[in-house]
C-alpha cells in the first residue's frame, strides 16, 4: 500500500510513500535520452526525454515506481489490488505493458494534456515482465504544475479522473475515495465553534480540535482523507529547504511503521521503505528511507544526459547521523 501527493510553492513537488513488505535493493536510476527502450508490443524508442526515478534494482530495464521527466511530468504506480484489470492484445491500440506504461508516457509527454491524448489508444496488456516478477496491478498519479490525473484499469474499460486534491493511495477506486471525503468537510484546522447545544457549554480544552474525526489509522481510504486534509492545509516557505522539508512531512502523516501492518506471512509487515520527492520544475529528485531520515537528492541536470546508459545510484538505507560534539 503507498501514498501519493503533490505540492506547490514556487516550484512543484510531487512524491510518494513506497509502502510494502519486502525491498526489491530499490535505486535511483537515469534514463537518459539515447538509452534505447525496448518495448514487447509496439516500436522501440531510440532518443526521448531524460527521465529521473526509483526503479527495482532486479534488472538492466528501468522498472520504475515513481519518475519524472525533463519537462516536469511525473508519474507514480500505486497497488490497486482487487481492481486493476489488464487486457488481450487489441490490433488497433497500441498496447504497452503496465511495467512499460510510466516510461512510454514519460519518454514523449511535455505536459499533463500530453499524456491525455496518449492514453486515448493505449491498450494495458496482460504480459509479465518475467516469471520470477509477474504484473503488479497498479494505479497511476500524473501529474505536472498546471494539473493531475488519476489513470485506473478497470473491468469496463481504462478511466482517467481529473485529481482536484492532488492525493492518491489504494482501494477503493478513485470516484470513491473522492466521494468518501463529504464525511469530512466539518473539518477545519481552526478551533471549532459549540454547535452541539445552545445552552450546553462546552470547553475548547486543547488546540487541534477543529480536525477531531480525522482518521488516523493505516487504512488507504483513511490515508486518502487523512493526506489530503494535511497537503490542502499545509503551509510553508516557497524556497527549496522549506518547501521539500513540507512534503515530506505531508508525506510522514500517513508513513507506517514497522510492525504495524503485518500481512499474511506472520513475519512479514508492511511498512514506509521509503519516500520521494521530486521538483518536478528542476528536475531534482529527494529521497528518505525507513532507517536513513537524512534527505539525500540526485539531479537529473547533473549527468550527461545525451548518454545511451542507465545511470543507476542505489538507495542510502543506513542511519546517517550527525553528531555534533
Amino acid at each position: 500500500m503507498c501514498t501519493a501527493s503533490e505540492y506547490l510553492t514556487e516550484d512543484h513537488y510531487f512524491g510518494r510513500n513506497f509502502d510494502y513488505e519486502i525491498s526489491y535493493f530499490e535505486r535511483v536510476c537515469i534514463t537518459p535520452r539515447n538509452y534505447e527502450f525496448e518495448f514487447r508490443k509496439i516500436d522501440n524508442m531510440k532518443t526521448h526525454f531524460a527521465i529521473i526515478g526509483i526503479t527495482a534494482g532486479v534488472d538492466a530495464y528501468p522498472l520504475y515506481y515513481d519518475a519524472c521527466n525533463e519537462k516536469g511530468v511525473a508519474i507514480a504506480g500505486l497497488n490497486f489490488a482487487g481492481n486493476a484489470v489488464y487486457r488481450e492484445i487489441e490490433e488497433d491500440m497500441v498496447n504497452v505493458t503496465p511495467f512499460e506504461f510510466i516510461p512510454y508516457l514519460l519518454s514523449q509527454s511535455e505536459s499533463v494534456e500530453d499524456v491525455k491524448e496518449l492514453l486515448e489508444n493505449l491498450n494495458l496488456v496482460n504480459i509479465n515482465f518475467s516469471e520470477q516478477l509477474p504484473l503488479s496491478p497498479l494505479h497511476w498519479m500524473i501529474s505536472d504544475r498546471n494539473s493531475s490525473i488519476i489513470v485506473e484499469p478497470l473491468e469496463d474499460g481504462l478511466k482517467v479522473y481529473e485529481n482536484p486534491v492532488g492525493v492518491l493511495t489504494n482501494n477503493p477506486t478513485f470516484d470513491l475515495q473522492l466521494f468518501n471525503l463529504n464525511n469530512y468537510r466539518n473539518l477545519s484546522v481552526k478551533t471549532p465553534e459549540n454547535t452541539f447545544a445552545k445552552d450546553l457549554e462546552l470547553d475548547t480544552y486543547s488546540r487541534g480540535m477543529g480536525a477531531i474525526g480525522l482518521p488516523g489509522d493505516l487504512s488507504s481510504a483513511s490515508r486518502f482523507a487523512k493526506v489530503a486534509f494535511t497537503k490542502e492545509n499545509s503551509f510553508s516557505g516557497s524556497s527549496e529547504g522549506e518547501s521539500v522539508s513540507q512534503f515530506f512531512h505531508i508525506l510522514a502523516s500517513v508513513e507506517q511503521q514497522k510492525g504495524l501492518t503485518f500481512i499474511d506471512d506472520p513475519d512479514l509487515y508492511e511498512y514506509t521503505i521509503y519516500s520521494s520527492c521530486y521538483n518536478t520544475d528542476k528536475g531534482i529528485l529527494y529521497y528518505k528511507t525507513y532507517d536513513n531520515h537524512q534527505i539525500t537528492a540526485v539531479d537529473l541536470n547533473k549527468e550527461d544526459l545525451n548518454g545511451e546508459a542507465l545511470i543507476n545510484y542505489p538507495l542510502i538505507n543506513e542511519a546517517q547521523i550527525n553528531f555534533v560534539n
